[in-house]
């Protein structure tokens, strides 16, 4: 129950995130090209939506597997060394991440220290840019959750979006479409 409303919480997040700067840029452009105006601050804000998007987007991303990976030599090792790879890859994952978490930290730390504001709106930019620590806090416990998942062998890996093979599974899908239709004119 409780897993779904976070699912739910973080989907609904992310679209909000999305249709904000959809409409923020449709709204810009109508005001610009049509109406010879424009909102001055709707370029930052942009920005900012879109790294509030791909930052909290990366860490859904390695929940659901969304991530596009080559494994194609790891996925022929043995299990066993597979799931070796993996972990070695989720501690890599860890060290990155742990490394922009530090520096994401001293740098909204000066941001607050020293009180500066975005350029175009009167908000503190440590405030609006603090998706740096929520998105790399976001993504470590991910990977904790997957390496947990591989230590205890629900997993054996990172979940990939494998490209190919829903490609090959579209194609088979039209193809079967395409077969009935076939016979059903035939019976015609």
């Amino acid at each position: 129950m409780l897993r779904k409303l976070i699912n739910h919480l973080e989907e609904g997040f992310l679209s909000l995130l999305l249709v904000s700067m959809t409409l923020l840029v449709f709204a810009e452009v109508v005001l610009r090209f049509g109406f010879n105006t424009g909102l001055h601050w709707a370029q930052e804000v942009t920005l900012l939506l879109s790294a509030w998007f791909v930052l909290f987007g990366a860490s859904y991303g390695v929940k659901v597997g969304a991530h596009i990976g080559v494994d194609v030599f790891v996925k022929l090792l043995p299990r066993g060394l597979h799931r070796t790879v993996t972990l070695a890859a989720v501690g890599l994952c860890l060290v990155y991440c742990g490394l922009f978490l530090y520096g994401s930290w001293i740098y909204l730390s000066k941001m607050k220290m020293i009180g500066i504001e975005l350029e175009d709106l009167p908000f503190p930019k440590w405030i609006a840019m603090s998706i740096l620590v929520i998105g790399f806090v976001l993504l470590i416990i991910r990977f904790l959750q997957l390496a947990w998942k591989v230590i205890q062998g629900d997993a054996e890996g990172f979940h990939f979006a494998d490209e190919a093979k829903e490609s090959m599974e579209i194609a088979e899908e039209l193809k079967a479409g395409v077969e009935d239709d076939s016979k059903q004119e035939a019976r015609s």
